[in-house]
């Protein structure tokens, strides 16, 4: 399919072919949404930690006797029913971290970004670099492309000018395509995204998954063809 092109301006210059294989995809919510669950719970620091009984000061001594009181038994005044007393069952640090395979955190990615480009919610720039580093420069582009609301921009490789340009506002964010997951994606109303971008995120996408591997087949192969 074709993807049209436009400069700072918002005219467009040019179209680009991109995969259908990664920019065509039907959507799959089951699948996008087990991937966004997984990237939050790997987002999480889970340094939340709650006392036991055995942690709270004080408490070593019986608040009273244990019979003929007319009250009911106690040892403890740091026991769980008492105020100021141990927490039980609570929450303790922990690693909420879980593994997403990469064959499912590609099509949950694919998923995402072909619903953009269906929805008309991914703009194709030749190039960012008309960001100078200044928070103006970023605004006058978003203004020029007509983009309202959050927006993730996407540049070829790192661009540290690109990065301080949208770093004082808000609702931008910005993200190499090295980097880029179907949960920033999704979080964010446009994507914005260079032809380079692009490109390479259609390269990261169709990437064999064992190189190494592939590379030794592709050599038996010749061999065998000579």
């Amino acid at each position: 399919m074709e993807l049209p092109v436009v400069n700072g301006n918002g005219d467009a210059i040019d179209t680009i072919n991109i995969n259908d294989g990664v920019f065509d995809v039907p959507m799959n919510q089951t699948l996008v949404h087990q991937a966004m669950v997984i990237y939050q719970l790997n987002q999480r620091q889970g340094t939340h930690s709650t006392r036991t009984r055995a942690e709270v000061s004080g408490g070593g001594r019986k608040p009273w006797i244990q019979k003929h009181t007319g009250r009911a038994r106690q040892g403890s005044i740091r026991s769980p029913q008492w105020r100021h007393g141990g927490i039980v069952f609570g929450p303790k640090p922990r690693d909420y971290r879980k593994a997403l395979p990469r064959a499912m955190r590609r099509k949950a990615l694919q998923c995402v970004l072909s619903e953009k480009i269906r929805n008309g919610r991914l703009i194709c720039i030749d190039s960012l670099g008309e960001l100078d580093g200044r928070t103006k420069s970023m605004k006058q582009l978003l203004a020029s492309l007509g983009i309202s609301g959050s927006v993730l921009v996407i540049t070829e490789d790192a661009d540290q000018d690109v990065v301080r340009a949208g770093s004082n506002l808000k609702q931008v964010w910005t993200l190499p395509s090295d980097l880029v997951n179907a949960n920033d994606v999704l979080k964010r109303a446009t994507v914005l995204v260079e032809v380079g971008g692009i490109r390479r995120i259609a390269e990261l996408c169709t990437a064999p998954r064992f190189r190494a591997r592939a590379a030794a087949s592709a050599a038996s192969g010749e061999e065998a063809q000579a």
